[in-house]
């Protein structure tokens, strides 16, 4: 059952992302949390997210801003250094509360109300009209991509962030797709080399052939399934209808994380 719900879950995930620049690495959490960890599941997250983008960069890194990957790109991967020292420091702390519900035993922990209060503040900042609306010039490039590597280090949290900058930097509608796809994958990269190093103890490559290996595979290659079906669909779907749609889904996820349910 695990296989199929990480495999559907990918898949319609990765045809949101193409569309929105983010989404992937924020709704495949929770899925990748039923089955391990939270801790785990991040980096899990991260795995998936990563390949994807690797995905993306070779078919549109060609088309990247360079100079705006190298303003944006260098401070979020210093941040997300930062990010991942966290998440590694965070998700050692004690449980908070348990209980049951429905005869299963409920666990709120401390990473799991740090990424829920983020699902929430970032679905509060989808769902907002002003958000759309927000202008940032081209010297607060660097500020963007501190912040965007942060959260992306920290939960994975990073596209809303860096697409709002990125839309914002005076480059075209090609360029963006391209600066995107790029700086996500630096981003993936760092975070997932502090997973390994300090999160598992460098117990990651260990995951192969193992239940949980086989999982993120499944859910890699639907995720590359996902993209390679959202082009075909691309000019029907508004980004509208997919931000509201992502922010939904982020409420309901943040609330069943951080009530310990998931």
């Amino acid at each position: 059952m695990e296989f199929v719900v990480v495999a559907a879950a990918a898949l319609f995930t990765s045809a949101l992302t193409m569309y929105s620049g983010f989404g992937l690495g924020t709704l495949l959490l929770p899925v990748f949390a039923l089955f391990f960890p939270v801790d785990m599941a991040v980096a899990a997250t991260a795995l998936v997210h990563g390949a994807n983008n690797v995905l993306k960069a070779l078919l549109l890194g060609r088309l990247a801003d360079r100079r705006v990957v190298l303003r944006f790109g260098i401070p979020a991967i210093l941040a997300a250094f930062i990010g991942a020292w966290l998440l590694a420091v965070v998700s050692k702390l004690s449980p908070i509360a348990t209980y049951e519900l429905l005869g299963k035993a409920a666990v709120i922990t401390p990473i799991k109300l740090v990424l829920s209060v983020l699902m929430l503040a970032f679905s509060a900042l989808e769902l907002h009209p002003r958000f759309e609306a927000l202008q940032f010039d081209s010297r607060h490039l660097p500020a963007g991509g501190a912040l965007s590597g942060f959260f992306g280090g920290l939960s994975g949290h990073q596209g809303a962030f860096r697409s709002a900058f990125l839309a914002k930097a005076g480059i075209t509608p090609e360029s963006f797709v391209g600066t995107n796809a790029l700086i996500a994958l630096l981003v993936d990269l760092t975070r997932l080399s502090v997973y390994g190093a300090v999160l598992f103890g460098g117990k990651l490559p260990s995951l192969a052939g193992t239940r949980e290996g086989w999982i993120i595979a499944t859910g890699t290659l639907a995720a590359f399934t996902g993209v390679i079906v959202a082009k075909k669909f691309l000019h029907k779907v508004t980004m509208k209808a997919v931000q509201r749609l992502t922010g939904g889904l982020l409420i309901c996820i943040a609330l069943l994380l951080g009530s310990g349910i998931i």
